[in-house]
């Protein structure tokens, strides 16, 4: 699967079926060659260019199943996702891809 294929699925929350968007983006663990997240922007957005929404990073562990055209994900709290990004300094994030 290409990530061209991921970009086009939308991605719903099995928990309360909401839509929550579509992947726009994968985070990866280079070390191991393995998917860590996705993730998907907040609705709120303006054709992606305007506001200050938070991305939904989506760990690969709460991804129950992919289709043809979704991913269903099982999330009980979104808040508590976009909440941990918040909080996420940039230099833990470049931390974790350092070889």
């Amino acid at each position: 699967m290409k990530i061209s294929d991921f970009q086009t699925k939308d991605v719903i929350n099995i928990v309360d079926g909401k839509k929550l968007g579509q992947v726009s983006d994968l985070e990866l663990d280079l070390r191991n060659g393995r998917i860590e997240s996705i993730v998907v922007p907040n609705g709120s957005r303006f054709f992606g260019l305007f506001g200050g929404a938070t991305d939904v990073v989506i760990p690969w562990k709460n991804i129950v199943k992919i289709g043809m055209d979704v991913v269903l994900v099982k999330i009980d709290d979104v808040r508590s996702f976009r909440q941990q990004e918040e909080t996420d300094s940039p230099t833990e994030y470049n931390r974790q891809y350092r070889g």
